[in-house]
């Protein structure tokens, strides 16, 4: 191994993203049993890395260095190209709000246009720090007041909270649906109970635009890494399309291979591209697979009744606003010809229901995330019991 490969490992450790992290922005650390939570308050409370081992483990959250170090002038104030548009710290789980695009768009407003040139993150979930209001070894909660206004000219009044927590060995076992981890496989597992309140005055309306929260996190992509997402079978007229896979052009083959009841994407950050599974076929769960991290991914969200729907956040006007995803995933890749991509990087994100909420009420939305690391055949036990897969089976046909 050459010292330039030494070294490109050694950045990749989870104590390495910490040293890197303490030095440009405060940390809340959350560790239990030698796994460890890295969650930035300045960045909207989202958890930034986590590790199986805190002493010299892998750093599984994707961490933009470049932008981190560049810093903020003042909150909520951009500076750069890059960054007129979405200020990219990176993290493997933050707190995002949609729809996206349509006429409820947050993203877009008012008489601007469904382009590249007019989309801006709201200032609130992208450069404006959540407050820690409470803290214990294994938890910490960020509390968020602010305001929003959507394409239609509708502004809403909200009040964000979210709690990020580790898990226990026996949440550990639940989330996975069996007996506890075998002895000799690691895992970082964390929840994050998020909350969104109307603190307006007046109720929120389908007919002028309904918010929705919206959970994604970046990770650290591979050549060998594939996306995961079992989903129910049966007729397009039940339950819609298997996949939606137009969000920034169509999915190349060679990138997407769809099942009758499971689908593999890849996740090596090589080619821009999104997916998305409606929420009649999800099954509430979705993964990824490092083959040679030997690093099996599960995200998991809690199931709740949608009265209103998803929201859509494909950039057009849109027919059908709540029409949308409930589970998604992007590779990333160059944007452009000639264009360097983002990360690269590749995405698992979760969506609530939109939040038709009268004033006071509030909606939750709680994600599990878990990291575990072991041999193939222990791997491939856990795959089979939450994926329905072997590990064999996880990739995209050529």
């Amino acid at each position: 191994m050459t010292i330039a490969q030494e070294s490109l490992i050694a950045t990749k450790t989870f104590q390495a993203d910490l040293d890197f992290l303490t030095k440009h922005t405060p940390i809340v650390l959350l560790e239990s049993k030698g796994a460890a939570v890295a969650v930035a308050p300045d960045y909207q409370g989202r958890v930034m890395t986590s590790t199986v081992d805190r002493g010299n483990g892998p750093s599984f959250g994707w961490i933009n260095r470049k932008v981190i170090e560049a810093g903020l002038l003042s909150p909520g104030q951009r500076k750069g190209k890059l960054e007129e548009h979405i200020y990219i710290f990176g993290g493997e789980e933050r707190f995002w709000l949609g729809p996206e695009g349509g006429q409820f768009a947050l993203f877009f407003q008012p008489g601007s246009k469904f382009e590249f040139d007019d989309w801006t993150t709201p200032a609130a979930i992208d450069t404006e720090p959540f407050e820690l209001v409470e803290q214990s070894a294994t938890s910490a909660t960020f509390r968020r007041d602010c305001e929003m206004t959507n394409f239609s000219g509708t502004k809403f009044l909200m009040g964000i909270q979210r709690t990020v927590r580790l898990l226990d060995d026996d949440a550990v076992a639940t989330a996975l649906g069996g007996p506890a981890l075998p002895d000799g496989v690691k895992c970082v597992a964390y929840q994050t109970d998020n909350s969104l309140t109307n603190r307006g005055d007046k109720s929120w309306s389908p007919e002028t635009g309904l918010p929705s929260i919206w959970i994604l996190g970046m990770y650290n992509p591979s050549p060998r890494t594939t996306v995961v997402i079992p989903f129910k079978a049966g007729e397009e007229a039940d339950l819609g399309p298997t996949v939606n896979d137009a969000y920034f052009g169509k999915v190349p083959p060679d990138y997407l291979t769809v099942h009758d009841d499971v689908l593999f994407f890849k996740g090596d950050g090589t080619h821009r591209g999104k997916i998305g599974v409606t929420p009649a076929r999800s099954k509430g769960i979705a993964g990824s697979y490092d083959a040679d991290g030997g690093v099996l991914n599960i995200v998991t969200y809690n199931v709740q009744d949608a009265p209103f729907g998803y929201v859509n956040s494909m950039w057009e006007h849109q027919e059908k606003p709540y029409d949308g995803d409930v589970l998604n995933a992007y590779n990333d890749g160059s944007p452009a010809p000639g264009e360097p991509p983002l990360g690269p990087f590749y995405e698992l994100e979760t969506s609530s229901p939109a939040a038709a909420l009268k004033p006071g009420e509030t909606m939750r939305h709680v994600q599990t995330t878990l990291h575990i690391q072991g041999s193939k055949e222990q791997l491939d036990a856990i795959a089979k019991r939450t994926l329905g897969v072997s590990l064999d089976e996880v990739k995209v046909d050529p």
